[in-house]
């Protein structure tokens, strides 16, 4: 790629916070209070800010420890725990983003509902169509290169902050004490359950908005200086952070957890409307638009990035690393929005939500977090990659504070949507064994590896047969 394709530190910092800043932000006061109260918000914020900063910290620090790994997630774990581990890094992060996608564009659609009701909640046949032609015109768009849609997305990126700062006043305004500590810790709601339940269920949510953390060292590959990959992703957390938090938590002292909770999704548009009236919705319902579109696009280019990376490794199929003339990712980037398209359609029939699908784009993201964070910590504890005699105390913890965030937020998910996920996991293994007799691998699968695919297996078809019992639900 020449140095004039390449992307500086205002477009990979506008592609982090582009990414992490989509849909879920104008959804939060809802999502939030749907199952917590303030108190319990307030704790799971404070977890997910350090879990956050370890793992931003950790994407830093690798960025420039291992300049030869220049694929995010998916080059840490192949390097850490081998081609099987990596791959399945790569394969989940490449789920999540295409599924994300998806309720990109179901959401897009129900904020566009506040000013023609005729979308409905965004996954009626109208929103359905008009969710298509959106896929396929940001696919034309990204196979026209890289560079030119990362211009896009910083100007999308702009041009959301602006609603989202106008929200923030409105709500510090509009914010009484009286309302914010009614009912602190949900004690007069028996619904929300214990303190633990009530923090465990913030916890899907808060990943979700911060999914994205990873966003410039996917595509470090195409950085003009390794150096702003780090600066980057720290600049991309840090603004998403304050504004997450003041979003969510502000929105507590308008309105009362149980109003919250049953607001209809943008639920910032809700709470806007409350203080503002019918003007204040639709000004939500535009910024949303804008958000979703822009992030829509950042995901679209990260979506198409992995499989690509992945190809060029050996351990996804050949046909995954095609480039067009102008270094698009051409045939990883139809073969997602085939993908993207496809799921379209089932919500339509399955009537799928934004909340059901972010959910497991969510925990479909997991694998790779935690194989970051915990790659950290092999570094770290076996000294590779260290200068003798500097210090390693820090990057330990910071990679023990992120892989143990990451397995908390695995227990946090919950039975059902690592079910969920496993279904779309267990595929990945034909698409793993094909590159490898492609790659004339002498041992497709280590004894650990066998495990691991017998173990996926299993626990799709366990998934297959509790929802065809009613047990649990597709999205």
């Amino acid at each position: 790629m020449t140095e004039g394709k390449k992307l500086g530190i205002g477009a990979l910092a506008a592609l982090v916070l582009g990414s992490m800043i989509g849909g879920g932000v104008f959804s939060l006061p809802q999502n939030m209070a749907a199952g917590a109260a303030t108190g319990a918000i307030l704790i799971g914020w404070v977890i997910t800010g350090m879990g956050m900063i370890a793992l931003a910290l950790v994407y830093q620090d690798l960025s420039m420890r291992k300049p030869n790994l220049d694929a995010g997630p998916f080059s840490y774990a192949r390097a850490g725990f081998g081609d099987f581990v990596g791959f399945n890094s790569a394969w989940g992060y490449w789920i999540s983003a295409w599924l994300g996608n998806v309720s990109y564009m179901v959401l897009f659609f129900s904020a566009l509902s506040f000013i023609f009701p005729v979308f409905g909640s965004g996954n009626n046949w109208q929103s359905i169509i008009g969710a298509s032609i959106l896929v396929w015109l940001t696919n034309a768009l990204v196979l026209k290169g890289v560079k030119e849609a990362a211009i896009v997305n910083l100007v999308t990126t702009i041009a959301k902050m602006v609603p989202l700062l106008v929200f923030i006043v409105a709500v510090l305004i509009a914010f009484k004490v009286k309302t914010f500590d009614l009912d602190f810790w949900g004690k007069g709601n028996i619904h929300l359950g214990s303190i633990v339940t009530q923090v465990k269920s913030t916890m899907l949510v808060t990943l979700w908005v911060f999914i994205g953390i990873e966003g410039a060292t996917v595509v470090s590959g195409r950085a003009k200086r390794r150096s702003d990959i780090g600066k980057a992703t720290i600049i991309g957390l840090l603004g998403a952070l304050v504004i997450y938090v003041m979003v969510s938590v502000l929105s507590m002292g308008v309105m009362s957890q149980p109003e919250l909770a049953g607001l209809k999704n943008p639920s910032t548009a809700g709470v806007l409307e409350a203080i503002m009236g019918p003007w204040g919705a639709k000004l939500i319902a535009v910024a949303l638009i804008i958000s979703l579109g822009g992030a829509f696009l950042a995901w679209t280019m990260l979506a198409a990035e992995i499989p690509y990376v992945a190809a060029r490794c050996g351990v996804m199929p050949k046909i995954f690393s095609r480039e067009n003339t102008n270094g698009s990712p051409a045939a990883s980037l139809w073969v997602t929005n085939s993908l993207v398209q496809l799921f379209l359609i089932f919500t339509l029939f399955a009537k799928g939500t934004y909340q059901s699908l972010f959910s497991v784009a969510s925990t479909a993201i997991l694998v790779p977090y935690i194989f970051s964070g915990a790659f950290a910590w092999k570094l770290a504890q076996t000294g590779e990659s260290y200068k003798e005699g500097e210090k390693r105390g820090g990057n330990l913890l910071k990679g023990v504070i992120a892989t143990i965030y990451g397995c908390w937020l695995v227990y946090a998910a919950g039975l059902a949507e690592l079910l969920m996920c496993a279904i779309l996991y267990a595929p990945g293994i034909f698409f793993f064994m094909k590159a490898g007799k492609e790659r004339e691998a002498k041992h497709m699968f280590t004894g650990p590896e066998k495990i691991i695919a017998i173990g996926l297996v299993i626990a799709a078809i366990v998934a297959i047969v509790l929802m065809a019992r009613g047990t649990i639900r597709p999205l």
